[in-house]
């Protein structure tokens, strides 16, 4: 199971937030509204949800998908939908229907999201170029995370974590004291970790993080399968070079001019060889 995560699509100049969550996606209705109208939000989904079809489109994905949905609820908001006096929020109908194709929350970083099915379909009652666009960018967004889950990549993260095993076992034999606690074996974990991202990325984690807000993840996860490899490299050689009692500053250095000369060979060489065919 997948855990749970954001990311950011761009469509159309507007920033829409996909929410992962149990295994399926959710994307922010609240940003698809403000598309249309950025002061009144919640406006645009209220009038949404009066509408009769929408009542009917939801009942029906519920049914399909939710076990719990309530049918008496609401076949009670059905009869009512359409009047002129009809009113229904996001959270009237989860209250009342048990239903889980929509999500709402309050607070600063709250509002409300629709699993993909809900989410496409408010975006054509938005608009129907603005919904083609939104699925071109999903799609784009579901396919870069395929390749990123690939095989190859798969393959050598698994190959970097067994190396990070042999590192931090090393870490723990000759660096942190017989009598520390666990938050601060964390924190010089983290130090020797950030030693290799310097080495190789030129930035911490921290740093990443900071630089790529919208990215969900580290950034070994976006690292080439040459990074990947050279890192698998480093995490071993950090793990010899602390059991010689070697200075981190100086493992750094040493690290830095390893990662170059690796990728130099991994990267120039193919690429030379391209070139002469």
């Amino acid at each position: 199971m997948r855990k749970n995560s954001k990311t950011t699509i761009e469509v159309k100049g507007s920033s829409i937030t996909v929410l992962s969550r149990k295994d399926e996606d959710y994307i922010s209705l609240t940003d698809i509204a403000k598309h249309k109208e950025p002061d009144r939000s919640d406006h645009v989904i209220q009038n949404w949800m009066r509408n009769r079809n929408t009542i009917e489109f939801l009942g029906v994905w519920e049914r399909l998908n939710n076990a719990d949905f309530n049918p008496l609820e609401f076949e009670g908001i059905r009869n009512k939908a359409g009047l002129n006096s009809f009113v229904l929020t996001p959270k009237q109908w989860i209250d009342a229907t048990h239903a889980i194709g929509l999500v709402s929350s309050a607070g600063r970083y709250g509002g409300t999201y629709a699993h993909k099915d809900i989410a496409f379909e408010f975006a054509s009652w938005i608009s129907v170029e603005f919904r083609l666009y939104l699925i071109k960018e999903f799609q784009r967004l579901k396919a870069d995370e395929s390749r990123r889950l690939s095989l190859a990549w798969n393959l050598n993260r698994t190959l970097t974590k067994l190396n990070y095993r042999i590192h931090t076992d090393a870490i723990k034999a000759h660096l942190i004291p017989t009598v520390v606690t666990p938050a601060q074996s964390a924190i010089t974990y983290a130090t020797e970790a950030d030693v290799l991202n310097v080495a190789l990325f030129g930035q911490t984690a921290k740093q990443w993080r900071d630089a790529n807000p919208r990215l969900v993840g580290n950034m070994r996860e976006y690292a080439t399968v040459e990074q990947l490899l050279v890192l698998a490299n480093i995490e071993g050689m950090n793990a010899e070079f602390i059991r010689m009692g070697i200075a981190q500053g100086e493992r750094l250095k040493r690290l830095n001019e390893i990662a170059i000369r690796q990728m130099q060979v991994l990267t120039v060489a193919p690429m030379v060889k391209q070139l002469k065919r």
